[in-house]
């Protein structure tokens, strides 16, 4: 993800992995709520100040380390790009499972318009650290019911357990605590290579009048 003037970040961001956090059945299941409005899903994309650091465990705990890009999910229509995604989660459904996912370009997850909302925030989960800058887009991109009826089946359990759904893997928005958002109409540019991630089951798991974004801090 490349800095661009005016924007929040001073430096280019790598791409370590990306994430999605939702609900249960009928449920939303987003990180962050627009005017008090949730969504079904939340995309992350974390990067991490590849200029600045050595690696992405060092970044993790520094100020200015990580660079979290956060897409809306919302029920609809079928979106082709997480085709590739859904597809193959029934083979990681068991926690501790995984399994090899080459060739995929996550920039296909992004929405038309790039028009974001940017504020200094922490990771939602453990250790938390106060290192990300957040960047939340402001147009949702669709999944069907369908879709997202295949993340449900993934499960928090090992095969030999009982079994128990991995939903509603999210953090509740917190308190502002006097942070101050940005609503931005030009984005970051992202530059995003071609992918070769392993899928696997784990617990991944200013105000404006274009409307506010709230989300929380440790």
């Amino acid at each position: 993800m490349a800095c661009d003037p005016g924007g929040p970040l001073q430096n280019p961001y790598r791409l370590k992995q990306f994430h999605f956090h939702w609900g249960g059945k009928g449920c939303q299941g987003s990180e962050h709520t627009v005017n008090g409005k949730t969504y079904a899903s939340e995309l992350h994309l974390v990067h991490w100040n590849a200029a600045r650091y050595k690696s992405f465990g060092e970044a993790a705990s520094a100020p200015d380390g990580l660079a979290v890009l956060g897409v809306f999910l919302e029920t609809g229509d079928e979106h082709r790009g997480l085709h590739k995604i859904t597809d193959a989660l029934y083979m990681v459904k068991f926690k501790g499972s995984g399994v090899d996912f080459k060739g995929f370009n996550p920039a296909c997850l992004l929405p038309y318009s790039l028009k974001y909302w940017t504020y200094p925030g922490s990771l939602t989960t453990p250790p938390l650290h106060e290192s990300v800058t957040w960047i939340v887009l402001k147009e949702p991109i669709s999944v069907s019911e369908k879709q997202m009826a295949k993340f449900r089946m993934v499960l928090f359990t090992e095969e030999e357990e009982d079994k128990k759904r991995m939903e509603n893997n999210f953090r509740p928005p917190q308190p502002l605590k006097g942070r101050k958002h940005r609503f931005c109409m030009k984005f970051c540019s992202s530059a995003f290579a071609q992918c070769e991630l392993r899928l696997q089951t784990r617990l991944n798991c200013a105000p404006v009048n274009q409307g506010t974004v709230n989300q929380g801090d440790a």
